[in-house]
């Protein structure tokens, strides 16, 4: 059954129209009248929709019944993740979504090739979040993870975060990814193209950053979260 985003608040009975980015999905699917869709908001759960009129540029739903269902990975992780350059950032988020991930803050790192500010920051960061929820309403997760501004390491230590810090490192005396199941959220520091410089990985360290190794391969920017994630959740 095709599922959609709604970020409105949803209650059964209630009659709606759909937003924009929902009701445009709608339309390319060739839905009608009397067809029905899920609905989920990222509060919790999702709901039983049926499409009730299909205008030039909008579409009416009435909401039915609530399922208490999560799809949520049973370990937070959360990426700080290397702003990667074209599209390889897309994948990153979309497959993280999948995964499972809970949230990603993209890194402005100094080997980062695509560096964001202003106007062109936003514009990513909403590119991104939309992602996202495209990932979140294919992969069944009813809560969307939020991407955060990018920020340059020095930023993000700045910040109190709960829970395990672990940076992806390819220097020596690095430990395995744990693999044993934790309840505990953790946060993932990985580079970008050309991995975190020195200084970097340093400042982690510092910070309380324990250093791991997904093996002796060499991943790419792109790959090495998403293993992480598999590994964790």
């Amino acid at each position: 059954m095709p599922r959609f985003y709604c970020p409105s608040p949803l209650a059964t009975g209630l009659a709606l129209s759909l937003p924009p980015g929902a009701a445009r999905h709608v339309q390319v699917l060739r839905l009608q009248p009397g067809d029905a869709i899920t609905l989920f908001n990222g509060e919790g759960g999702e709901f039983e929709a049926t499409v009730t009129r299909m205008g030039r540029s909008d579409v009416e739903v009435n909401v039915g019944a609530h399922h208490a269902i999560e799809r949520e990975a049973h370990r937070a992780v959360h990426l700080l993740a290397g702003i990667t350059a074209n599209e390889r950032m897309d994948w990153l988020v979309e497959k993280a979504t999948e995964l499972g991930v809970a949230s990603i803050t993209p890194l402005v790192a100094e080997r980062s090739v695509l560096k964001l500010k202003g106007e062109r920051a936003e514009k990513k960061l909403a590119h991104w979040q939309g992602v996202a929820v495209a990932a979140a309403e294919q992969s069944g997760r009813n809560r969307v993870p939020p991407i955060h501004p990018a920020v340059t390491l020095t930023e993000w230590l700045k910040k109190s975060t709960p829970g395990e810090r672990w940076v992806l490192s390819l220097s020596e005396g690095t430990q395995p990814v744990p693999r044993q199941a934790s309840p505990a959220p953790v946060t993932v520091l990985s580079g970008p193209e050309g991995g975190l410089s020195p200084a970097e990985e340093s400042a982690a360290l510092a910070a309380g950053f324990a250093p791991v190794s997904l093996g002796p391969r060499v991943l790419r920017a792109e790959t090495a979260p998403l293993a992480v994630l598999a590994l964790c959740t």
